[in-house]
């Protein structure tokens, strides 16, 4: 019952504070996850950021232009002094209440919600300057200094806007390319009824439409072809710039371009459940995203706040009874101890570079589900290698053309293969057609199942297969090549007509960036070891091309989830890296998962990262980028508690002794900019990693 009745803790995605999962609390619904804010502003800020945006510029500018007018007045008075006071109240008003009244705003739902935040410190300090000067332009008489700080309340207020609009620009430059990309999603799609095409809205399709795709649309959703054949233009999500050809039975994404023929696609997915509906997803997911190491920071901010109001008071209080100092300087201490000590750094130092990290990792199609993903991604030390789909391409492809004339020996075989609807068959065809060669027409072709198939081509004979069906008519020296592909898991059909010219060997072959990805994994001091179903043989023949010196052979599934938690209990913090189906119950069971995939897939993994290129050097990317955001955070996390351990004292008096109250007369002002310049700090070193290069 207990544990029950225990306040929920939840993260406010723009400032970062703590806010209580209460009934009456700010929370907003975006795209199926509910978030929770300590303020209105936050939540206009999440929820409308073009409006809030266009808001803030303005305040901002507002703020500015009477800020600087209360400066020239304070330092450069051109009016007698109480008319003076008078215009420097009527200017500071506006910038107080308007221009400040987030902060209020802030600071009421905090107290509401029996929670804290940094606007509970900027309110109660500015309001103590601004209502000090207030009482001592109307009632002189009340203090027995002269002196308004009209100008220190100001330009706080001023400063920590546009610390909030630097920061509000950040955040929509680091979402930019993500929202051009959900940008690029069409509107309306032509579902099939009865054969006719009819309009419909995007987001009235449900799965099971068969929607009809011309040639130069957009994809309206993801889905299965099951008519017709193209070229998908897919650069928009994969990077690639080669169109993807796409026939009965190939997966289209929403949102490619179809750049061929008519298709038909029946729907597969739809909303949220497409691959840019889960982008949109992830991203929100990582904007909000806590890692672990904010744990810290969430647990100092909450009790930061009344902690500082309490050393803010009793410094006001001490330095009024025993240092014997006026009322009006107890007032600038307790009001510079508070805007010295605001938590806005702290609070933005592990989202900030969260979501710039995160940012920058999508733009390289490389979706991060959250903090805890990008904090285990930097200290991971042993990665895990499927074999099939990860470091081969997993499926049939041609891995060599033995014999002299090649481009014959392909053009031979892919011709009579044309005919034929076997993989092995398929895959010669797609190479021969990949390299311009041209097909002929086949006449009286043959299949002999478990043999080969035979046809006629430009009146010549033409056998495909076995050594025993192909026969033995000539001599061609490549013997000893044919049986060394063989022993790696190749499998070698040989090719005569009228005598014999070679043999082509298909197998699933490496992919281009597998060696290099192991190699930089093994540079970062990555402990590499591949997993695989294959026999011993077929797995050791990849491991040595690819250069992984550790593999595990005949594993299933459940025995990669096994081998994950070995070396887990050994101390090793584990990435796995898969296609995200057979290896499922590894990559949620490993430190961080790693799904590697294009296609509808990537709504389906399981992984904490998702790497939609297909590409396997991807991989090293996402684990160099957290490597760098972990570095940020921790900069960032080193200068808002070095900041406030450093600060808080010389708010508080440090300095009385030894320069006298005399201090009080800058130090407010001091407090503010400096508070200002630890926030923009803090988001100027995280924009840094917008421009930080994997490789």
């Amino acid at each position: 019952m207990a544990e029950s009745n225990m306040k929920r803790l939840a993260k406010d995605p723009v400032c970062g504070m703590s806010v209580v999962e209460s009934p009456d609390a700010l929370k907003a619904s975006v795209r199926g996850t509910t978030f929770y804010f300590c303020s209105d502003a936050c939540k206009l800020e999440y929820t409308m950021p073009s409006q809030e945006l266009s808001k803030l510029k303005t305040m901002v500018g507002l703020g500015t232009v009477l800020t600087i007018s209360i400066l020239i007045l304070t330092y450069v008075p051109i009016l007698a002094t109480q008319a003076n006071a008078y215009v420097l109240l009527l200017l500071a008003i506006p910038v107080q209440f308007y221009v400040g009244s987030r902060f209020y705003r802030g600071a009421y739902h905090a107290l509401r919600a029996k929670t804290s935040n940094m606007d509970v410190l900027v309110a109660v300090g500015t309001s103590a300057a601004f209502g000090y000067s207030a009482l001592a332009t109307v009632a002189p008489s009340l203090f027995g200094v002269q002196g308004l700080y009209f100008d220190a309340a100001a330009v706080i207020i001023t400063l920590i806007l546009a610390g909030r609009l630097l920061e509000h620009l950040t955040k929509e430059r680091a979402s930019d390319s993500v929202r051009k990309l959900l940008e690029l999603r069409p509107t309306v799609a032509h579902v099939l009824k009865d054969g006719v095409g009819v309009e419909v809205p995007v987001e009235d399709l449900v799965e099971g439409d068969v929607v009809e795709v011309r040639p130069g649309e957009r994809v309206p959703t993801d889905g299965v072809v099951t008519g017709g054949s193209s070229y998908a233009d897919e650069s928009l999500l994969t990077g690639e710039s080669s169109p993807v050809r796409k026939e009965p039975g190939s997966q289209v994404i929403g949102g490619s371009i179809n750049s061929g023929g008519r298709i038909v696609v029946k729907c597969t997915a739809v909303g949220q459940e497409t691959v840019l509906g889960q982008i949109t997803k992830l991203v929100e997911e990582a904007r909000a995203g806590r890692a672990p190491i904010q744990r810290l920071a969430d647990r100092v901010a909450e009790y930061f706040v009344p902690l500082i109001l309490l050393v803010a008071l009793f410094a006001a209080v001490g330095w009024g009874l025993a240092g014997g100092v006026p009322l009006a300087t107890s007032i600038l201490v307790f009001v510079s101890v508070v805007v010295i000590a605001c938590p806005c750094a702290l609070g933005i130092a592990t989202p900030a570079a969260l979501l710039v990290g995160t940012g920058n990792a999508a733009k390289r199609g490389i979706l991060v589900k959250g903090g805890e993903a990008v904090e285990a991604a930097a200290h991971v030390d042993t990665v895990l290698l499927d074999k099939t789909g990860t470091i081969t391409e997993g499926k049939q492809t041609v891995v060599a053309i033995l014999g002299g004339d090649q481009d014959r020996i392909l053009q031979l075989a892919g011709s009579v293969e044309s005919a034929s609807e076997h993989g092995i068959g398929r895959a010669i065809v797609n190479r021969a057609v990949s390299k311009g060669l041209k097909l002929a027409e086949v006449s009286n072709f043959v299949s002999s199942p478990g043999l080969g198939v035979s046809g006629a081509v430009n009146g010549q004979v033409v056998k495909v297969g076995r050594r025993e069906f192909v026969g033995r008519n000539g001599k061609w020296g490549g013997e000893e090549q044919a049986t060394k592909l063989m022993s790696e898991g190749n499998t070698v059909v040989f090719v005569s007509a009228g005598r014999e010219l070679g043999a082509i060997a298909v197998g699933d072959a490496v992919k281009e960036d597998a060696v290099e990805a192991i190699r930089e994994m093994g540079e970062m001091g990555l402990s590499v070891v591949m997993l695989t179903g294959d026999d011993e043989a077929t797995a050791k023949s990849v491991a040595d091309k690819v250069g992984v010196q550790n593999f595990r052979a005949g594993l299933l599934p459940a025995d990669k989830e096994k081998e994950v938690a070995r070396l887990q209990a050994q101390g090793k913090v584990v990435a796995m890296i898969g296609d995200g189906v057979n290896d499922a119950p590894a990559l949620a069971k490993a430190d961080l998962g790693l799904a590697i995939g294009s296609g509808t897939d990537v709504a389906k993994e399981t992984g904490g990262i998702v790497l939609i290129k297909d590409r396997l050097t991807d991989a090293v990317d996402a684990l160099r980028i957290g490597r760098a955001t972990m570095r940020k955070i921790k900069q960032n996390l080193a200068w808002a508690f070095g900041y406030n351990i450093i600060l808080v004292p010389v708010a508080a008096g440090l300095l009385i002794p030894l320069y006298g109250i005399g201090v009080y007369s800058f130090l407010p002002f001091f407090s503010g900019a400096a508070m200002a310049l630890s926030s923009a700090s803090v988001v100027g070193n995280s924009l840094l990693l917008m421009r930080y290069k994997p490789r």
